[in-house]
């Protein structure tokens, strides 16, 4: 046998054995579980759902205080000093607000719990009652971390609200939960004082900005109830202190509001025990969690169950939590003032969760700065993307070892950079992430990025992609704290006894399924169910299906199913997640006529990109609003989700046959996506149903 052929074989029998090491591996098994028939999988290491990892802990309030005397003097909470605020104007005229931000200022674990007691004391004096509920409406930031925990202390009901919600939602949330007390930043002030006539019972409010307090038109503007700084309810506390009133675990800790993507949004009723069970459940499968000093990065809404758990699973760990926003995240952000450094920069993090949309923007703003390089920097980013690629899909002839350190010391250590360069582990939930995003961001970090499933509903818990588990697409194996159940969905095609994976609608059972919908009973009977063992179910109305391995994929959702003319099922969601991969981009929803045989699109056009390619082509316009209308930049955007349509391997009915391009982007404040990001499609459809009625014609 010649060297040559030695040297050809070995690598191949190591490629096989890597690949069937890592296809032979159980990361869920079936169980047998009560309720309606279906197929169930279980984490393959708990054969029953985790409730707590603490021994004698069964809250949050409990938790946190074991928590503080063990990490006394390590850092917990960090929040950057405004150094200098300033406005830029563009060419064309538009003003932009700038900021300059300092370094990190932390709090201790002893410092913080001693500010905790002291706010939950001064909400005592102050008068709010136990039995009343407090809603806390503002951006994530460490008053808000604070304000919870010191709730929980008085076993105090939090309501929680998105800080971009409208006032409808706003006044709908206030007056359906009772709430007396608001706590809410400057900017979330100005709206309950805009809404004020229609709230009914609301009697205080304590504004985590102590400036405002000088504003005395805003203070004056409170009506019947009153206006009280943070700090001076910190102060009155620490003067009068009182002495705590802990909760139980099956108390409610949190009325937690949907962003509400169709219609008002529904307050879900979490106990201390549904959170706990997740928070308990991802310290188990988080590789190195307490063994390593770790940083997280909190920037995405507190007011979210995926934010909410992951600062309470951090603060477990005895990790420090720095505070930043979308808008100030990077060196490059929008409102960080150039040559100044963004949150990610001056907090180093070690672990992160985002959104897929923001993901989609790194992605997207890598590339873009390589495709305007070109030359040898792009041909090296190309060649060292495609060694990784390689390796990551289990080819011995891929980059490993020594020539994996060198491409992360020569190429990806700049885009490592953009988030700090020390992130070892990043979370991704809320929504689909497209398996083109999940690899470049795992390839560009050089670390694990999993997604998770769950929703408000089952507290974030459901799946988690284990950190060796290198496929893409899909949502890992059922959470310690839960039971994954797929039951039939004939009217939709899908049965558990499908070849060669059972697929079915998701339903989730365990501790960490919630109570149910505040004051809507009717709602929670329809999607909450209790078996006969007493195992509590939620039906997500999402569909799924299994791999071998235990492992759930996300392949639809029954609200986003249409029948079209000729009896084809068109699931707008997964044709959506496949065509927002184009450059064009930036967001997509499809519509479909169940009287019509095809569908179209409205496609928010991504500036850079489009400009770029109408500059190269030598197209004048006046503005980008002027670009879009133009038939050759709309025949190439729809070329360009032809083609990403066909990678996805999409059937001919799936591809929208129209698309309108449209210049301004879907954001919060739009009311077009919700604070997670995901499309509002009813909404969008009546904003934009005549552009949708003339794509049909």
């Amino acid at each position: 046998m010649s060297a040559y052929f030695v040297g050809l074989l070995v690598p191949l029998v190591f490629t096989l054995l890597f690949r069937n090491a890592k296809s032979g591996k159980k990361r869920g098994l079936p169980v047998d579980v009560g309720g309606e028939p279906g197929y169930a999988i279980r984490n393959r290491r708990f054969t029953s759902p985790v409730k707590s990892a603490w021994e004698g802990i069964s809250t949050l309030a409990e938790l946190f205080e074991q928590l503080c005397k063990q990490h006394r003097d390590k850092h917990l909470l960090g929040t950057r000093k405004l150094i200098s605020r300033e406005t830029e104007v563009t060419a064309d005229g538009r003003s932009f607000e700038k900021v300059h931000l300092g370094d990190y200022e932390w709090l201790t674990y002893g410092k913080t719990f001693e500010v905790i007691c002291s706010f939950a004391s001064g909400l005592a004096q102050l008068g709010h009652k136990r039995e009343e509920r407090a809603a806390i409406f503002a951006d994530t930031r460490e008053e808000w971390f604070i304000a919870l925990q010191a709730c929980f202390r008085r076993n105090i009901t939090v309501v929680t609200i998105y800080a971009s919600l409208g006032e409808e939602a706003l006044c709908h949330s206030l007056n359906e939960t009772e709430v007396t007390t608001v706590i809410c930043g400057h900017k979330e002030l100005k709206k309950i004082i805009d809404i004020s006539g229609q709230l009914d019972t609301l009697k205080r409010v304590i504004c985590m900005d102590d400036s405002t307090l000088c504003n005395t038109s805003l203070a004056e503007g409170g009506g019947s109830w009153t206006i009280t700084s943070f700090s001076d309810v910190e102060k009155l506390g620490r003067e009068n202190p009182v002495d705590a009133d802990l909760p139980l675990s099956a108390d409610i800790a949190v009325i937690m509001y949907t962003s509400g993507s169709t219609g008002l949004p529904k307050g879900v009723m979490m106990t201390h025990g549904n959170v706990l069970a997740t928070v308990s459940a991802v310290m188990t499968i988080v590789p190195g969690l307490g063994k390593v000093e770790d940083v997280y990065l909190a920037y995405l809404p507190m007011a979210h169950i995926l934010e909410l758990a992951a600062e309470n699973v951090v603060a477990a760990i005895g990790g420090a939590i720095g505070y930043g926003s979308p808008l100030t995240l990077t060196d490059t952000s929008s409102r960080i003032k150039r040559g100044t450094k963004g949150d990610a920069s001056a907090l180093v993090p070690t672990v992160m969760t985002a959104v897929p949309a923001i993901l989609d923007r790194v992605r997207d703003g890598v590339r873009k700065k390589v495709d305007a390089k070109g030359g040898l920097a792009k041909k090296l980013f190309d060649l060292a993307y495609a060694r990784r690629l390689s390796a990551i899909n289990g080819s011995w002839f891929g980059a490993w070892g020594l020539e994996s350190l060198l491409w992360n010391f020569l190429v990806f250590r700049k885009v490592r950079a953009i988030l700090g360069g020390r992130i070892r582990f990043l979370l991704c939930g809320g929504a689909p992430l497209s398996s083109d995003t999940q690899r470049f961001i795992n390839i560009c970090l050089g670390a694990p990025i999993v997604q998770g499933y769950g929703l408000t509903e089952s507290c974030a818990g459901g799946t988690f992609s284990e950190y060796d588990d290198t496929s893409v697409g899909r949502v890992g194996a059922p959470l310690p704290c839960s039971f994954i159940k797929l039951i039939n969905w004939p009217e939709g095609g899908y049965l558990t006894s499908d070849k060669p994976m059972p697929r079915g609608e998701i339903v989730i059972g365990g501790p960490n399924v919630t109570v149910g919908y505040f004051k809507n009973e009717e709602k929670t009977n329809e999607v909450y169910k209790v078996d006969e063992r007493g195992m509590r179910w939620f039906y997500t109305g999402d569909i799924g299906q299994f791999h071998a391995d235990g492992c759930l994929e996300i392949i639809d959702r029954r609200k986003d199913i249409v029948k079209l003319q000729h009896g084809e099922y068109l699931s707008l969601g997964k044709v959506e997640a496949a065509l927002i991969v184009s450059p064009y981009v930036d967001n997509i929803m499809l519509h479909a006529n169940p009287f019509r045989n095809y569908c179209v699109a409205l496609v928010v056009a991504s500036q850079p990109a489009v400009e770029d390619w109408a500059l190269k082509q030598g197209i004048a316009f006046i503005d980008f609003s002027d670009l879009c209308q133009k038939e050759e930049t709309v025949k190439e955007v729809h070329a360009s989700l032809v083609k990403a349509a066909k990678q996805a391997r999409l059937e001919k009915f799936e591809i929208p046959a129209k698309i309108k391009l449209l210049p301004d982007a879907w954001t919060p404040e739009t009311g077009l996506v919700t604070a997670a990001l995901k499309i509002k499609r009813d909404v969008i459809r009546k904003r934009f149903s005549e552009d949708l009625a003339r794509l049909y014609t």
